[in-house]
């Protein structure tokens, strides 16, 4: 179903003449341009609109020609208003048919949850994920073959901001953890520490509205004797093991009751299954993934609106104190023949980490209780022997 037909079917459903987004992840799902100026305000400078017919974008005299000739498409037409005569919110009331609704508040009109509409990904979103993804893992693992026990994390996370930002991408989240910081705290914002004996570096990525999280870890042998980067390794399989029944599960359940808290349960067993049932209470799981950070994360309860659909990008993210695994990856029904051989995975197709270079090592690891065997990634050693 393309983005129109879902647009006619929610009017049909809800009896309405137009629905209006605001918010810039919807904006770029809709029109593929961003309408964000300052970036700590949940609505944008500029609303797009369908009525069932076209879309339109409204937004103020001070943006409508750089809309017109930067960010929009030739067809679609931009209404402006005076910056001074009122509000965004005002200018889409005046303008638009009603009954409608709208992501952001709009005077008489109600709320659109927007994440629905845009599950699942179009075409056109899988080949732009496909080169966000790439990028993204080209950025990262750049910077962590460089890493170093006396880099300092704040220092990392810069390099990882101009790694990214010189591809075009914007960085909404940067985390760098030494080994001092990352067993203690599973959001390792950085700071003025060291390295130490590795790192976990975990972002997350957007362009085009689209987002993409990926994590790599880094031990530095000079810095830990066996046993520890032993027990670096085991904490760290552990995780991969429960990231890929999370995807296991995801693609099973689409084909069932397509209910995210089965894939919670699932994530669960796994855990319990391999001695740290308490783990999943200390970090959010990730979910599906898109034009957000997360659409949904799976959660002991998630919203009824919330449904596992392919083809979707999701992020799992689960962590075992210290250790983390997460990419971001494509679940469909199968792959299909169109695919090229370099996407399909040991599990013979459904999977395809958009977040995968092809560069750092893997191993090919089982799901538990789940038919899936997904190529993730290993701690890299920096200076054991090739």
């Amino acid at each position: 179903m393309t983005k129109q037909e879902r647009l006619d079917a929610y009017l049909a459903e809800n009896d309405l003449e137009a629905v209006w987004f605001a918010r810039p992840n919807s904006f770029a799902w809709l029109t593929g341009a961003s309408n964000v100026v300052d970036r700590e305000t949940d609505t944008g400078v500029a609303a797009v609109g369908y009525d069932g017919d076209r879309l339109e974008v409204v937004t103020s005299n001070i943006e409508a020609n750089r809309f017109r000739e930067e960010e929009l498409a030739d067809e679609i037409p931009v209404t402006e208003f005076r910056w001074y005569e009122g509000s965004l919110a005002e200018a889409v009331a005046d303008h638009s048919g009603v009954p409608a609704t709208a992501d952001f508040d709009v005077p008489g009109m109600a709320t659109v949850d927007a994440s629905p509409l845009r599950q699942p990904l179009t075409e056109a979103d899988i080949e732009n994920y496909r080169e966000l993804g790439q990028e993204t893992a080209q950025a990262v693992e750049s910077v962590c073959r460089e890493l170093q026990p006396d880099d300092v994390e704040s220092e990392v996370a810069s390099a990882l901001r101009v790694a990214l930002s010189a591809r075009d991408i914007e960085v909404p989240v940067a985390l760098v953890g030494g080994s001092e910081r990352a067993p203690k705290y599973r959001h390792y914002t950085p700071t003025n520490a060291r390295l130490g004996e590795y790192a976990l570096v975990s972002v997350t990525t957007q362009r085009d509205g689209l987002h993409a999280s990926a994590t790599r870890t880094v031990a530095f042998e000079s810095e830990m004797d066996d046993a520890d980067l032993n027990d670096l390794g085991d904490r760290h399989h552990a995780a991969r093991i429960v990231e890929t029944t999370a995807l296991g599960a995801t693609r099973a359940i689409a084909d069932l009751s397509a209910d995210p808290e089965s894939v919670f349960q699932a994530i669960q067993a796994a855990y319990e299954h391999l001695g740290y049932a308490d783990e999943w209470q200390k970090h959010h799981q990730g979910g599906a993934a898109g034009f957000a950070g997360r659409e949904w994360f799976a959660a002991p309860e998630i919203g009824d609106e919330a449904e596992i659909t392919t083809p979707m990008a999701y992020a799992y993210n689960p962590t075992i104190q210290g250790a983390k695994s997460e990419d971001t990856v494509l679940v469909t029904d199968d792959v299909s023949e169109s695919d090229s051989e370099a996407r399909r995975t040991e599990s013979g197709g459904g999977f395809e980490v958009l977040t995968d270079t092809g560069q750092w090592p893997t191993t090919a690891v089982d799901a538990y209780d789940y038919d899936a065997v997904i190529e993730r990634p290993d701690v890299l050693v920096q200076g054991a022997d090739d």
